[in-house]
């Protein structure tokens, strides 16, 4: 098994090189950062359901979350500023890899009814976002007693400059698009 940097060196680099017609290596649109985050929503008064949910992230991510506050009060969302409304992790070089590596080969063959995702989920930076309806698709789940199931946002941040150069390389890591 080799692991996604490995793979990104020896498949993806060369055969961006082949399709974009990059001139140097340096130029191939590469993973930045992974972030995840996760909103507490209507259940911001729950504690055990936040140190649950915390916990589990954090085991997904294999970091800590931070909190995030909410930068302005919104009356209708019952939300005042510096309220904690979501939590999140950002993910750079070993645990990146390793995260986007388990998420391609293992989460999403887990989610269901799942056929690929929408290539409008790449903005025109050439990031992709895409949620996570059930973090029980993670293998870090497995075995645990889990009380509530909760879903999550996942952006991987890459340094190419359009959609499709980012489209292309999310292929050749081994995302699933629909066609």
């Amino acid at each position: 098994m080799v692991d996604l940097k490995t793979k990104f060196n020896k498949e993806v680099v060369p055969e961006m090189k082949k399709k974009i017609g990059y001139k140097n290596s340096l130029a191939v649109p590469k993973l930045l950062k992974v972030v995840l985050n996760v909103g507490v929503g209507r259940t911001r008064d729950d504690k055990q359901f936040i140190e649950n949910m915390t916990g589990y992230m954090s085991l997904i991510a294999g970091q800590k979350l931070y909190p995030r506050p909410a930068r302005k009060a919104i009356s209708s969302f019952k939300t005042r500023e510096g309220m904690i409304i979501g939590y999140s992790a950002t993910l750079r070089r070993k645990r990146m890899y390793d995260f986007t590596d388990r998420f391609v080969n293992v989460s999403v063959p887990r989610i269901r009814d799942f056929r690929g995702f929408e290539p409008k989920s790449i903005d025109a930076s050439g990031n992709f976002t895409v949620g996570i309806k059930e973090h029980i698709v993670f293998p870090e789940m497995i075995g645990e007693d889990i009380k509530n199931i909760f879903g999550f946002e996942v952006t991987f941040a890459t340094s190419a400059e359009t959609k499709e150069e980012a489209l292309e390389f999310f292929r050749l890591m081994g995302f699933p698009f629909k066609k």
